[in-house]
């Protein structure tokens, strides 16, 4: 079963799967363990930084022995890759999946680059995914102590996503309704008309994604969830999950210089994130 197949089923049938990031090998095996007890597809994001810090051949080598271990669909997406240069090297590797993120550019700009990444990976793997982005979306995955201010202006217009998706040939697209990166002082207001509006201006075999759902209330993600959205990124509630955890143990064993046994309740503190958030998107059992 191939990313594309799992995340249009999702779709047609208003469940999500959800897309964790990893900042170290731990992470990697910790989400892979949480989605095979729970019945759940793995996708396994790492941004520039992370790919960079693990190494992307390490990190596609560790994808590889944990589909043999776990025998689930495991994906890993190079997320927000903001350079085709950077998208093409996660291609090179050998990732199921690469987000070129160049909504920060023209719309002219950001269809002539994502074009130009869909044409090379597909060259090196024709059965890879490839997602792109529209809009403008606002903060950082990690706890922000302000309130974002967030304007209709920066969400995605349906008929750019129609023109974006149609001119770049892209299997995903990345859409701004409302969310924010990281949690800030303001709960998100998703726009859940825009993301019907958008669901209904690209072809079906299009998936939306959802980014920066940590945060955003339960009830607005399966309200997102029934307008179209069938892949949702959470990253800061799993951050900081595992480090109140991580921050806790190291304070009550100040002897302890083994890092393997210092973060095991860190690691279980971010598989109950994953968890919880594997049932809201209902996606549990769906393999």
């Amino acid at each position: 079963m191939t990313l594309h197949e799992i995340l249009i089923r999702a779709g047609q049938e208003h469940w999500s799967t959800g897309h964790f990031n990893a900042g170290e090998f731990d992470h990697i095996r910790a989400i892979a363990e949480a989605c095979k007890e729970l019945g759940a597809p793995a996708i396994i994001g790492t941004s520039e930084g992370e790919r960079k810090h693990m190494g992307s051949r390490e990190i596609v080598a560790m994808r590889d022995a944990l589909r043999l271990d776990l025998n689930i669909p495991i994906f890993l997406n190079a997320d927000h890759h903001k350079s085709v240069e950077a998208a093409e090297e996660a291609a090179d590797a050998g990732y199921d999946s690469v987000h070129i993120d160049l909504s920060a550019k023209p719309l002219e700009e950001n269809i002539a680059g994502t074009r130009e990444i869909v044409s090379y990976a597909r060259a090196k793997n024709p059965g890879i995914s490839v997602e792109g982005e529209l809009g403008y979306l606002k903060g950082e995955s990690k706890v922000q102590n302000e309130k974002i201010a967030v304007s209709a202006e920066d969400y995605t217009k349906p008929e750019d996503a129609a023109r974006f998706v149609q001119e770049t040939g892209i299997d995903r697209l990345a859409i701004v309704a409302g969310n924010i990166h990281g949690i800030s002082l303001d709960e998100p207001d998703l726009d859940i008309e825009r993301i019907r509006v958008i669901r209904n201006a690209v072809p079906e075999n299009i998936a939306l994604v959802l980014h920066a759902g940590s945060g955003i209330p339960d009830a607005q993600i399966r309200a997102a969830i029934e307008a179209g959205i069938s892949n949702i990124h959470i990253n800061t509630d799993m951050r900081v999950a595992y480090m109140q955890e991580l921050r806790k143990s190291l304070a009550e064993h100040l002897d302890e210089v083994a890092m393997y046994k210092l973060d095991v309740s860190a690691i279980d503190a971010m598989k109950k994130v994953i968890k919880e958030k594997l049932v809201l998107f209902e996606s549990v059992n769906k393999i």
